[in-house]
């Protein structure tokens, strides 16, 4: 049996997107499950897909920007499940707008989530995983915690912080039962563009061509996303880039690192465009 077919896996943003396919993929393997989303009915009916399952399977709702939510969350799967072996910090958000765009209220919601979701979900379960044999962590970052974007200041900021967080711990964990990696999807056909909220001072038009954007960009499908990260798991994998999307954007980066918003605003405005 593999390591993630005979543990307790925990997931933030199960109600859908990758969250949701994660959590199939596990149940098919066997896993018991902690889900988790501030979204209800979003989670019942992930759990509803997940069909018979061999594992435990319990449901948490549960909003990541809140502390007291975390903690008890953290505190319902030891009793319910008595451990903890895999935990997927998941859950996150996305913002629209140019920073002049922004209030200050967005910015806060944004980092409340998807930065202090990943710190609280590391503090309150790490107790649990540094009991186990084998524990694995796995920290959503994004193709935008790579290279910084226009219209995402808010969101790099925070996929930024969720890297240089995870690769710290990663290096603090060396030696120990837990294993760190940091995740970084580029474009996947979720539904977070349609979700977004507008930033208080954007224009009308703004969410309609975000989402447009987004659609011609996303070229990995959520399922994909959800094996390429099991696998990374199963093989000790550090950091994950998924998509030929964002391994081609890690190398420009690389190449050029002052100068590689030139190149890849004409790729985001037309996917087919050549250097």
């Amino acid at each position: 049996m593999s390591f993630l077919s005979e543990g307790v896996a925990v997931i933030t943003g199960a109600g859908s997107g990758m969250g949701r396919c994660l959590a199939k993929q596990l149940a098919a393997m066997g896993s018991s499950l902690a889900i988790s989303d501030v979204n209800e009915k979003a989670l019942a009916e992930t759990a509803g897909a997940l069909g018979a399952t061999k594992g435990k399977v319990t449901q948490h709702v549960v909003n990541v920007a809140n502390e007291g939510q975390m903690k008890g969350f953290a505190e319902e799967v030891a009793g319910k499940h008595g451990r903890a072996t895999a935990l997927f910090n998941n859950a996150g958000v996305a913002l629209l707008g140019n920073f002049e765009e922004l209030a200050l209220d967005d910015i806060r919601w944004l980092m409340d989530i998807n930065f202090w979701g990943v710190i609280y979900g590391m503090y309150y379960f790490l107790p649990i995983l540094k009991k186990e044999k084998r524990a694995h962590i796995v920290n959503t970052s994004s193709i935008f915690g790579l290279v910084g974007a226009v219209g995402q200041t808010a969101y790099c900021a925070s996929k930024f912080a969720v890297r240089g967080f995870t690769e710290s711990l990663g290096h603090e964990m060396g030696g120990t039962n837990i294993f760190v990696t940091s995740v970084h999807p580029g474009g996947i056909k979720t539904d977070i563009a349609r979700h977004a909220r507008p930033g208080a001072k954007a224009g009308a038009s703004l969410y309609k061509d975000s989402v447009s954007r987004f659609d011609r960009v996303a070229i990995t499908t959520a399922e994909a996303a959800a094996a390429r990260i099991l696998r990374a798991v199963e093989k000790y994998e550090p950091r994950v880039l998924i998509g030929s999307d964002c391994k081609q954007v890690d190398i420009i980066q690389r190449l050029k690192p002052a100068g590689y918003w030139k190149y890849l605003a004409k790729r985001i405005e037309d996917p087919g465009a050549k250097k």
